[in-house]
């Protein structure tokens, strides 16, 4: 077939040998592995990678937090007063907001913590992106150098606090769901842009205009005409539908796709569920058709909560007290889930079957839900 092929180009074949044409796939581009291009193109520029991060980002910040010292809730803590309001500009919330973000998009979020008098009395949210670990002899992180607009600023070990997702290729950095779900972000996307350029080209395929006048070849100012006039009043959403005015010897010969391969919408809800996937999120919260796993909305809800967001939170909660503990003690931060309206069905059902437990002293049974001993 080759070698036909190209005595057919040489002018070595007859004129009435058929001329094939071959068409072949280009390999697929994706989107690079760093923050910059995950960030833009899986969050800033995908709508599933978007919505799977706030929702939970938003969701763990939502979630009221306690305090506990030396086994008891300590409504005045002072790490207590510190998350409620961690800087100037933020709110616990935002601050939580931000911090679970970062972590979903870079697989590392970073905290810095203002030191005064010995003691932390702000703390903020440091981009990923600006942060680089500096590694020791023995190959463990000692500093941080933060970078911004060519200044570097060098914390020490202990006023950064490091969350990081795991990462088996990394010892030092996270790993990020938008990495796992790069391809099937890229996937999404691309069909998202073949679409719009379906709409801007009257959405259907395009055609070809056969010239079999003369010798069957347009001259080259022809030939810019021609393309000018199409692209000036064929092409795009307004000029869909516009009947298209021929000359002499130029035919329209329509070029149409099989129903495969048009089968856009189907690869495009396959794509975003595997994002869904990634990130945890159930994809019948996000919208996504086709997905017949759970059994109604709330059971999808429950399953985001108690699979997604809980976790999180208790990883997060348990860094952050951790760092926080040389300068105020152990101290435990637990998410106070009697608060979620989204958990009240598994926490009605805890409770009734601790009423049937008659074996349990009242004592017991407030201990075994997170409560203290009664006071007399």
């Amino acid at each position: 077939m080759f070698e036909a092929l190209k005595q057919r180009l040489a002018g070595k074949a007859s004129a009435a040998a058929p001329l094939v044409a071959l068409h072949m796939a280009g390999r697929p581009q994706w989107t690079p592995r760093n923050y910059a291009a995950l960030a833009r193109e899986g969050f800033a520029a995908n709508v599933i990678g978007y919505r799977c991060v706030r929702m939970v980002a938003e969701a763990a910040a939502s979630i009221p937090l306690m305090v506990f010292a030396d086994g008891a809730e300590v409504s005045d803590h002072p790490v207590k007063a510190l998350i409620a309001r961690p800087n100037d500009g933020q709110s616990g919330r935002e601050f939580f907001e931000s911090l679970y973000g970062f972590l979903l998009v870079a697989g590392n979020a970073y905290a810095e913590a203002v030191l005064i008098d010995g003691a932390p009395r702000e703390l903020y949210v440091l981009r990923p992106d600006r942060m680089k670990i500096v590694p020791s002899r023995q190959g463990w992180p000692e500093a941080f150098d933060y970078s911004v607009n060519g200044t570097h600023v060098r914390l020490a070990r202990q006023q950064v606090l490091h969350v990081k997702l795991f990462n088996p290729l990394d010892d030092f950095y996270g790993q990020s769901p938008l990495e796992a779900a790069q391809r099937a972000l890229d996937t999404h996307n691309a069909a998202a842009a073949w679409n719009k350029s379906m709409l801007d080209n009257a959405a259907r395929p395009s055609g070809a205009l056969v010239f079999t006048g003369g010798d069957g070849q347009l001259t080259q100012e022809q030939f810019d005409r021609l393309k000018r006039e199409l692209d000036a009043n064929y092409q795009g959403a307004a000029n869909a539908g516009r009947p298209m005015v021929l000359e002499g010897g130029l035919d329209w010969k329509e070029m149409g796709y099989s129903p495969r391969e048009m089968d856009f919408i189907a690869a495009k809800d396959g794509a975003a569920r595997e994002v869904a996937l990634a990130f945890g999120v159930p994809p019948m919260l996000l919208g996504i058709p086709g997905d017949n796993t759970f059994a109604n909305y709330a059971e999808a809800n429950r399953t985001f909560w108690r699979q997604t967001v809980v976790p999180l939170t208790g990883r997060v909660l348990e860094a952050l007290a951790h760092w926080l503990a040389p300068h105020f003690g152990a101290v435990s931060i637990v998410p106070d889930l009697d608060q979620v309206e989204a958990l009240a069905a598994d926490r009605d059902g805890l409770w009734a079957r601790l009423e049937k437990a008659g074996f349990l002293s009242d004592d017991e049974k407030r201990e075994a839900v997170g409560y203290g001993p009664k006071v007399a």
